[in-house]
């Protein structure tokens, strides 16, 4: 009954009522402190975002992870600085960069020949310069690729240079075989090379780079208004503050072209490269001259009766500066006479039949059409570029604190370095080993 009484008056109702009530509730205050969580976690993304957007800022860049197709190869603007973007299409006109302005005062650029995936090596090298040199002189970037630069390659490396930046996409017709040789007897001298286990020697990118940079990468419409340029490769090292402008250090001293490290090159690279040089130079005599580095390229060689007869003698003893870093004077690449000398040996098709280098081919013309005064070491740069790496040798390098390198590494003391050629012929700078020994290696290395 009093079951029965319980229902009538209604106290159970109440009772279910209440706990109906207090769940509801619950269910409220849940729901609540969930929209609270999630405006909370929207809030504080958003704040993040700008706090990364404005870090990028002040990098001089937007760092995108978006790769659409249809941006590749386009410059997005920062609100720090336009950067320009440049192409060999005459109809372009690149914007400049208002902010980043060049405090050096030479028509300089660091030129960089790149392709997309290798960005993290490109950012490595370009931190090296930047915090060794360039910091004190913002000089521009220019960096070419015979594809065009993703959206992420520009934006990072636009916002590591500290002066201008442009990017090149190399032409086709700078970038290919020409259509006069044979296809079949490349690929023969390719499979022929790799066979015998030759560094690249099967690789037909490797020979379209050497090519370019034999003679067409001063061409770049961008490059027509610099007289200077430091070459540059993604993965080097620098070990050494440079305490002054090298560009100036060049325009003033009268020079045309530095270097840090030479070597042989590997005879099965270039077996008809000197014969074709001398064929050259025998059809061309006036390009000969006077007090040149014939002695350098030959063991031995007379260079007053060679310049006297205007003519080469000799075998090439394979010595060639290593041309991944070279600060140089574009004219002397633009003049007639290493562009009629670029042109004889593109005739002859041996960047393809064979594997012509540039560094052989840009030394060749060095030591044969400019007077040795105008060749300079820079014997105070500690460098590397694996597999080779110099230390400057001096005392003061190090005790200052300018350089930090061993010393013990240093491929100017090697049996395969042309370094020590070079200085008993025009001596030794300061940095340079005082008393290097030449020496000749029983086989010329793949390098």
């Amino acid at each position: 009954m009093e079951k029965l009484h319980f229902w009538k008056d209604g106290t159970y109702g109440t009772m279910h009522l209440a706990r109906l009530t207090t769940k509801r509730t619950a269910v409220r205050t849940m729901c609540l402190m969930v929209l609270f969580f999630l405006i909370y976690h929207v809030f504080t993304a958003m704040e993040l975002r700008k706090s990364i957007s404005s870090v990028s800022e002040k990098a001089g860049g937007f760092i995108s992870s978006n790769n659409n197709n249809d941006d590749i190869g386009k410059v997005i603007p920062t609100e720090k600085a336009q950067l320009p973007k440049t192409s060999n299409n005459k109809d372009s006109k690149p914007t400049t960069s208002k902010l980043k302005v060049t405090i050096g005062k030479e028509n300089a650029t660091l030129l960089m020949l790149v392709r997309n995936r290798e960005m993290q090596k490109a950012l490595g090298s370009m931190r090296m310069v930047e915090d060794r040199f360039n910091r004190n002189y913002h000089y521009p970037w220019t960096f070419m690729n015979d594809k065009p630069f993703t959206k992420d390659f520009i934006n990072y490396t636009s916002g590591m240079a500290s002066g201008p930046v442009e990017y090149i996409e190399i032409p086709k017709e700078h970038w290919s075989i020409p259509e006069t040789l044979n296809q079949s007897l490349i690929n023969s001298g390719m499979k022929k090379l790799k066979k015998e286990g030759v560094i690249y020697g099967g690789s037909l990118s490797y020979r379209h780079m050497c090519r370019f940079n034999s003679g067409f990468f001063y061409r770049q419409e961008a490059l027509k208004k610099y007289d200077w340029y430091w070459r540059v490769e993604p993965d080097i090292e620098i070990y050494c503050d440079i305490p002054y402008d090298p560009f100036t250090r060049m325009r003033e001293n009268n020079k045309v072209y530095g270097w840090v490290i030479a070597m042989y090159e590997f005879i099965q690279t270039i077996p008809t490269l000197f014969d074709s040089t001398k064929e050259f130079v025998e059809k061309n005599p006036e390009v000969l001259a006077e007090d040149n580095s014939l002695n350098w390229i030959i063991d031995n060689a007379n260079v007053s009766q060679a310049f006297a007869e205007k003519k080469i003698t000799g075998d090439y003893n394979l010595c060639h500066f290593w041309s991944n870093f070279e600060i140089a004077n574009l004219n002397f690449f633009r003049g007639p006479t290493y562009q009629k000398y670029f042109d004889y040996l593109d005739s002859k098709g041996g960047f393809f039949y064979e594997r012509w280098g540039d560094a052989p081919v840009h030394s060749l013309a060095l030591a044969l059409f400019l007077p040795r005064t105008k060749i300079h070491h820079f014997s105070d740069f500690g460098y590397n570029h694996n597999p080779a790496a110099r230390c400057p040798q001096d005392d003061e390098s190090h005790l200052s604190g300018r350089c930090y390198c061993e010393r013990s590494r240093n491929f100017d003391l090697s049996s395969y370095s042309c370094a020590p050629r070079w200085f008993s012929l025009n001596g030794a700078g300061v940095g340079a080993p005082a008393t290097p020994p030449v020496q000749v290696p029983d086989v010329k290395p793949a390098v």
